[in-house]
């Protein structure tokens, strides 16, 4: 008796799904980079609140290369955010944004996988630049924390 083989075939319209969904999580990241920027206070937290405010900045391009190519690729960029989680203290903030960005690591180091799977090389290459603002915002954050740069993995 032959046996089905399962069909792990990656198509395009799943990829446009699962990119909406890291538009999502930048939207996600804007929303809360802005308001945490704003709310931290203290002067131990003045530094990182600067650099907050860049992150923002950086996720906004990011958002804006993920629609671009959502929209290349046949789709329609989401339009909503994942729910952003907000706190009175500093360190429950900054706790929020580095789970954030491990999981934003972990789906961005699979969406490469991914792409790659497709031949969207183009994508790709904008999809590791974003990798490496996110890494960089992980490193912040975890710094800022007092902590070691956790490694996210990357999703299955």
């Amino acid at each position: 008796m032959a046996t089905k083989e399962k069909d792990t075939t990656f198509t395009k319209k799943q990829l446009i799904d699962l990119l909406n969904e890291d538009l999502q999580r930048e939207f996600q990241a804007i929303i809360a980079y802005v308001n945490y920027s704003q709310c931290l206070k203290g002067a131990a937290y003045m530094n990182i609140a600067s650099e907050l405010e860049v992150h923002a900045k950086e996720e906004l391009g990011h958002a804006l290369k993920l629609s671009y190519w959502i929209d290349l690729l046949g789709g329609t960029p989401a339009v909503t955010a994942k729910p952003v989680k907000t706190s009175d203290k500093a360190t429950d903030m900054l706790r929020f944004d580095l789970e954030n960005e491990k999981e934003t690591i972990r789906n961005y180091r699979r969406r490469v996988r991914q792409v790659d799977t497709l031949n969207e090389f183009a994508l790709g290459e904008d999809l590791r630049e974003i990798l490496r603002d996110e890494q960089d915002h992980l490193n912040a954050l975890a710094t800022a924390l007092g902590e070691d740069t956790p490694d996210p993995g990357i999703a299955d």
